[in-house]
């Protein structure tokens, strides 16, 4: 019978880099990345996507509320959202409740190149998923998003979700 219980590590078995989390987790973006650039990379950057996306399922969240709902700093969130203005896929209006906050919204250029994302997004998840039975997918992912959860505020940027807008009382 075989033994079910791992053998205690030896002194060199710490020093490979295959057994180390970190590592595969840096491997695992290398190559996610690497795939999304193969299948969307002439269209968008993982970024983008991200807040694209994000947008489209809250259009008119400012830009402070955007990154945290994409875990990242302000500042690229800022930048990035620019950027993406430049190219006319969404637009920045000054929120008239905030004059100091912008309101992000998908312009219809926007919506098509999500739409046309998404035959690439499901060949990307196809690709990173090969060999996985949809027993282990879901495994996987249940346990990728719970290490996500818990470890959450150790980010530098970390997900926050927007914090409710309180009606004003006239």
């Amino acid at each position: 019978m075989q033994e079910l219980t791992p053998a205690p590590a030896a002194d060199d078995d710490l020093t490979d880099l295959y057994i180390q989390p970190g590592h595969l987790l840096r491997r695992a973006h290398q190559i996610a990345a690497s795939i999304f650039h193969d299948e969307l990379g002439h269209m968008i950057t993982p970024v983008q996507y991200a807040i694209l996306r994000t947008l489209r399922e809250h259009p008119g969240i400012d830009q402070v509320s955007l990154a945290g709902l994409v875990a990242m700093d302000t500042s690229t969130a800022a930048s990035v959202a620019t950027r993406l203005e430049e190219r006319g896929l969404l637009d920045r209006n000054i929120d008239p409740a905030n004059r100091r906050q912008r309101a992000l919204y998908l312009t219809e250029q926007g919506r098509m190149l999500l739409e046309n994302a998404g035959g690439g997004i499901n060949r990307l998840h196809d690709r990173l998923f090969a060999g996985f039975t949809p027993l282990e997918e879901a495994q996987f992912m249940g346990l990728l998003r719970k290490l996500v959860h818990l470890n959450n505020l150790q980010s530098r940027a970390p997900f926050a979700p927007p914090k409710e807008k309180t009606a004003n009382a006239d």
